[in-house]
């Protein structure tokens, strides 16, 4: 009988450390049960390893804090290798300008979340730079103007990435 309630101390001791521990453990590192904050759509491409150009060139027109913003868009983001595709002189033409630069990557960015399901359903979409893309969907897939859509519903906080093989060009006047 006394080693039956030795036993069930020692169990009962043991089971409290355990939460003491827990406990502590929680208060010292602040940390919370809570699911991750999902990124907005500037974090999530700057944390991607394949958009960084357009990171970059999204810093140099100014336009971070826009999709780091509270609203919602989509974003149809040239990847690095879409980029490589661009001859330099004209990179550096729109490194220069920073109007154009603006007018260019707004055409890659739309009002709204459009995930894959909605852009499928539409033959165009307005951009923040007053222009519409083409979308179409064919038999490899779903193109935007020229350009093919890679990776679609990449979610973030303030809206969804849609990765693109080419940079898109807006008609010129």
């Amino acid at each position: 009988m006394k080693s039956m309630s030795i036993r069930r101390l020692l169990v009962v001791l043991a089971s409290l450390a355990l939460v003491v521990g827990l406990v502590a453990g929680t208060a010292s590192s602040g940390a919370k049960s809570e699911k991750p904050k999902r990124q907005t759509i500037a974090q999530t491409a700057a944390g991607s390893n394949q958009f960084d150009t357009l990171v970059s060139l999204l810093g140099q027109a100014g336009l971070v804090e826009t999709l780091n913003g509270k609203g919602r868009f989509t974003v149809f983001a040239p990847t690095d290798a879409a980029f490589a595709k661009v001859p330099k002189s004209t990179l550096a033409a729109l490194g220069a300008d920073t109007e154009q630069l603006k007018s260019v990557l707004l055409y890659h960015v739309a009002s709204g979340k459009l995930t894959a399901r909605k852009v499928v359903k539409r033959s165009s979409v307005r951009t923040l730079n007053g222009e519409r893309v083409k979308i179409r969907v064919t038999r490899k897939g779903v193109k935007v103007n020229n350009a093919r859509v890679v990776t679609a519903d990449v979610k973030a906080s303030n809206g969804v990435i849609h990765a693109i093989d080419k940079v898109l060009l807006p008609p010129q006047d």
